[in-house]
Formats: structure tokens, sequence, C-alpha cells
């Protein structure tokens, strides 16, 4: 290990003790007080052995009374019993600092996810981190207990065991050095073959949680049943899981025979101090007391330093790598900015924009320039891949261009907090979201910091065609079957999306495929009342049914990450362009269903 990577990781050993002093501070306190008694409870319990052999030997031959052996008893029983007492403490204590730091820790990590740029969701690279920095939220905790204990009674044992050693006859600090290289030079070894195994398992575990889900989630159930896909994904599952089984057990075998060479080292070690002891005694430099207590320590020696290695120091460098990731992710750079209010008089402004996402060559929005009046609602049109998202991500602040700007009602989304820029947006999602909550709390998650109107949310309920009284349901009716309540179908969950994105206040709204689940009469009614509810409200509408583009005052189109044309309906029809010919080919194909419907 360089010298470079051993002050990183010092560098991750000192974040590390930082964020656990600072999210349990009384409970780290109390541990450290509760691991260094235990650890001079173990140097105490040496010592009243020493004196209890002694005050033995020396009553056995007459020189004290037998009332002092019962002294020594009593004195080594009671130190016995608080180091047992201790003991069982701190183990007790272990796992109710790991439950509650790993909570709060958890809570830091989702608050820093929520401050990232949300393009960086589109990395791979980025998710693999992601996934490892959850993985790495307990290990935090346990790799700082690892290191207090190692500080706290590792060391203070170390010292004052050794101390007493010394005191005892200096050649038996030799005994020390034998429990502590050998397990010193296995975990060594141990911390890196552990760091390049987790290195390795985040993707394969990313890929089995998603064949899992693929396989058992709700979502999925009914395609992979009907399609007959369970037994693809239950197989790519399962070969997922041999290979990351596979990765794990040939480590385990590794630091397996690691161990046992090291054991017999270990083993060797005893038999030297051993040794030690016996010429210390038949020297004279030791009392037999001494000997006799020393002999029946020197087991707890080698445990102490055995079990700081296999444990302690095992379990720091086992989880320093998933540390390491939990670090990387709190280290992302967070989308920040100064505070500012909306002017929405000055519209929406797109100035000769680039977008590229993130490992990919080619640009997704490629020089675009756009501007949305107040009060002005445009339709943005063209071919599944043409960039009409993107475009959306860029013109509500979600993501930033890579070039140029987009400013919102004045203000610029690159020099903006998240915040401001999205105060006063609201958009209907294709890919929206089935909330397992109240149908109440469906709608007002749009804008939590707003008063509950009941009467209100009714009002956007019945301006998005929900049906509240199908079934009987409520405003307090459960929308999940797996939690006791009831579910709804496609076109009502798609209504419902439209209701939360109509409650949220707004002066910008973007309508996402918001109709895709609705049949086209439906669609005609909807988009008819959208006109009203969106008078005087910027608005973009991103369609693929071009019959509802008649209603935007604008139709972009793009091809290619470019805005192909831009026009009023019959303006674009009139050009035989672009959108005239993706027109002409919805208007054959309805034809053709209109026909089939006829003969039928």
């Amino acid at each position: 290990m360089s010298k470079k990577q051993n002050q990183s990781a010092v560098k991750l050993i000192l974040r590390t003790m930082i964020i656990q002093f600072t999210t349990t501070p009384i409970h780290i306190t109390v541990f450290i007080f509760v691991v260094l008694l235990e650890a001079l409870g173990l140097t105490a319990r040496a010592i009243t052995t020493k004196q209890l052999f002694d005050t033995v030997a020396e009553a056995s031959l007459g020189n004290i009374e037998f009332m002092n052996c019962l002294v020594s008893v009593l004195i080594m029983g009671m130190v016995t019993i608080v180091q047992q007492f201790i003991n069982g403490v701190k183990f007790f204590y272990w796992p109710v600092i790991t439950d509650k730091a790993s909570g709060i820790n958890k809570q830091k990590l989702f608050k820093k996810v929520q401050c990232l740029s949300p393009e960086v969701f589109e990395d791979t690279n980025f998710l693999d981190d992601l996934n490892k920095a959850q993985n790495g939220v307990e290990p935090l905790t346990t790799v700082s207990l690892f290191i207090l204990n190692i500080i706290f009674f590792d060391v203070t044992y170390a010292i004052s065991m050794g101390g007493y050693l010394f005191y005892l006859n200096p050649i038996l600090i030799i005994t020390l050095a034998l429990a502590f290289i050998p397990a010193l030079i296995s975990q060594i070894v141990n911390m890196k073959i552990f760091t390049k195994l987790e290195k390795d398992s985040a993707p394969l575990r990313r890929q089995c949680d998603y064949y899992k889900k693929a396989i058992c989630d709700r979502e999925y159930y009914k395609e992979t049943r009907v399609l007959g896909a369970f037994h693809y994904f239950y197989d790519l599952f399962q070969n997922t899981l041999s290979l990351l089984l596979r990765k794990q057990r040939n480590i385990e075998k590794k630091t397996t025979v690691i161990k046992v060479l090291l054991n017999i080292v270990t083993f060797m070690g005893m038999g030297l101090s051993t040794y030690l002891l016996f010429i210390s005694t038949m020297n004279g430099y030791i009392s037999i007391g001494a000997f006799a207590a020393v002999f029946t320590t020197l087991g707890v020696v080698f445990d102490v330093m055995q079990s700081m290695m296999a444990w302690d120091v095992s379990g720091i460098s086992r989880d320093m790598g998933k540390v390491y990731n939990f670090m990387n992710i709190m280290d992302y750079p967070e989308r920040k900015g100064k505070t500012g209010i909306h002017d929405f008089s000055t519209g929406v402004v797109a100035d000769n924009i680039n977008f590229r996402y993130p490992n990919k060559s080619q640009l997704a929005i490629n020089e675009v320039s756009l501007t949305i009046s107040e009060g002005e609602t445009i339709a943005i049109v063209g071919e599944n891949g043409s960039g009409k998202s993107t475009l959306v991500r860029l013109l509500t602040g979600l993501y930033q261009p890579c070039q140029g700007k987009v400013t919102i009602g004045g203000l610029d989304t690159k020099d903006i907090t998240p915040e401001c820029i999205f105060k006063d947006i609201s958009g209907v999602f294709q890919n929206y979201q089935k909330y397992k909550m109240t149908l109440l709390d469906n709608v007002v998650i749009s804008d939590v910091g707003k008063d509950i109107d009941e009467k209100y949310v009714y009002n956007v309920l019945q301006q998005a065609g929900f049906n509240y009284n199908k079934d009987d349901i409520k405003l307090d009716t459960l929308l999940s079957p797996e939690f006791g309540g009831v579910d709804l179908s496609g076109g009502q969950w798609q209504r419902l999306a439209l209701a939360r994105g109509l409650y949220r206040q707004n002066n910008f709204i973007v309508l996402d495929e918001p109709t895709a689940a609705i049949d086209p009469i439906e669609e005609d009614k909807l988009f008819a009342q959208f006109k009203e509810m969106i008078k005087g409200k910027s608005a973009i509408i991103v369609t693929h049914r071009l019959g509802s583009t008649k209603l935007a005052d604008r139709i972009i189109v793009m091809d290619k990450g470019r805005i192909n044309d831009m026009g009023e309906h019959e303006q674009l029809l009139s050009k035989s362009g672009k959108y005239a010919e993706m027109w002409n080919a919805q208007a054959e194909w309805y034809q053709r269903d209109k026909a089939i419907n006829i003969i039928n």
C-alpha cells in the first residue's frame, strides 16, 4: 500500500469517527467508558489471580493466616463479576448503537441523494456506487465501534497487561508481540481481498435485486406469467446469484487457508511464550504465584490479540470498502445555487442548449433554442428517441444543459437552488407513481407544504375525470391491495396522477403523455378540460397522439435531438414535413382500425 493510500485510509477512518461521534455522541461516550473498564478489568483479574496464588502458597507454608486466602478469593471474585457484567453491558450496547446510528446515517444518505443532480441517475456507475453506499450504512457504525474497541479496549489492555508483564520480567513483554504479529499479517492480506470482493460484488447484487423484482414484484408478475418469462428471469437470477456466491466462496477459501497457516504460527508463539515463562520462574525472576497467574492469563492474552485481529481489524478490513462507498456518495457534488423568485411574465427560455447523458458520446439535445411565453401552451412531438422527454427535463430545470442555458421565470437553472427552480412548476408524467397510500395522500403529496383542503382535492379529482364514487372509494381509502386496501384500473391511476399534478400550485405545468392509458374519446374530453385548467399558464404537452396537439398554441417537432420544425397544426400540415408524415401515418392507422371495427 502506497503512502498516498495509507493517508487516504487514515483520512477515511477519521471521517468515519467524526460522523459517528456527531451521530450518537452520548452513546459513543458511554461505549468508550464501558470498554475502557472492560480492558482494565482483565488486567485487574490477572493481578488478583497472582495475588491469590501467592497467598495460597504462603498459607500452605504457614507464613500467613488462612483468612488472608479468603480475602484474596473475595477480591478476585468481585473483580471477575464486575468484569463479566461490564462485558455483558458492552455486547448489549453494541446493537443499540448500531441500530440507532444506522437509521440516522441512512437518513443522511437519503438527504444527500436528494441534493444530487437527477441526471446522475442515468449513469450506471453512479447506480453501482449508490447500491454499494446503501450497503455501507451499517458498516459505517460497526467500523467505528471496531476502531473504538481497538483503541480503548485492545490498546488499553495491551498497555496495562504489557506494563504488568514488564514489571514481573521485561522479557515477558515478548509474549504480546508473539500474539500480535501473526494476526496482523493475516488482516493486512484480508483487507485487500475483501475490498476487491466488494468492488466485484456490487454490480452482481444490483442485477440479483432486479431479477428478483421481475420474478416477485406485483408490478411485473402479470407480464412475466402471461408471457412465460418467469423461468427466464429465474434462470438469470440463479446464474447471477451463483456467480456472486462463487466469488464469495473463493474469497473465503483464501482467507481460511491464511487463517490456518497463521493459527499454526500463533500456536508456536504460545509455546515459545510458555517456555519464556517457565525459564523466568526457574531462574527465580517471578514467583510460583506469578507463574500460575501469567500462565492462566496467557491464553487470555492470545485470545484478546487474536480477537482484535479476527474481530476488530477483520471487521474493519471487511467493511472499510463498504464505508468508502458510503463516503464516495457523500462526496458527490451537490446541486446548489442561490435563491430566487420566478417572474413567469418572462416565460421559459432555452438558449442554444446541448445535453449529453453520462458515458454517452452522442448528444441527446443538440443546439436547441426555444421560448415559451407566459400563458402559452406548446406541444412537443416526435418519434421515440427524438429527445422529447430530455428536452422537457431541461425546460423544467430537472437536468442542466452541458452548454447554453435555460431560464425559467427569469431564473437560470444552473445558478438557482432546485427548491426555487421547481417552485410553481408541476408535471404529470407517463411513468407516474402508484403510491401505496390513501387516495388523499396520493393527491396532496405533490404539494405537502399546502394546508389540505378536501373540497379542493375533490375538485381536482373531478377535473381529472377520476371517478371516486366507483367501488365506494373515499379520500381515506388505502390504494394498495398488499396492505389491505383496493386497487385501481390503469385509467383510474392515470387520472389520479393528473389530479396530483393539478393539485400542486403552478404557473408552469408539463403534461408528458398524460393520457396514455385513457381511450381517445375520454382523452378529447380531458384535453378540452386541460385547455381551461392551464389558461394563463405556460404549459408543455408531450404526446404521441397528434390529435391532442390542436389545443397547443405552437407545435415543436423534435428529430434526433434537434427542433426539426415548429408552428401551428395547419401550418405544419401544409409543409409536408416530419409532422405531416407522422400525422398521415396516424390517420391511416385510425382509418384502418375504424374499417376493421365496421367489418367486425
